[in-house]
């Protein structure tokens, strides 16, 4: 067998990144966001703030960090896995450092 070419596309969105860093460190800076997902600090804060809008995420400030919060319950946004929730995706891909 030989190895797959190299591709410029990923299964996962940036979105669903962001969401697995956030739901392993809850309390995880915007910057160590932008490097585990190989962005920009200004493209993670987009990707948290379009999360939070979205409802997906709720963010409290706990001294000067903020403490995020992942609302498991909601579903998937496409229409063909709305039938899935949040919770479903990250306990699947949850990062080895959880298990």
């Amino acid at each position: 067998m030989t190895a797959a070419p190299e591709t410029s596309w990923t299964f996962l969105t940036n979105h669903a990144h962001v969401l697995l860093a956030i739901a392993a460190e809850p309390q995880i800076r915007v910057r160590d966001i932008a490097s585990q997902v190989g962005v920009t600090e200004r493209a993670a804060h987009r990707l948290v703030s379009d999360l939070e809008v979205a409802g997906y995420l709720k963010v409290s400030k706990v001294g000067r960090r903020n403490e995020y919060s992942v609302m498991l319950d909601l579903p998937l946004r496409h229409p063909a896995e709305r039938h899935h929730r949040i919770g479903e995706l990250l306990k699947v891909l949850a990062h080895e450092a959880k298990k």
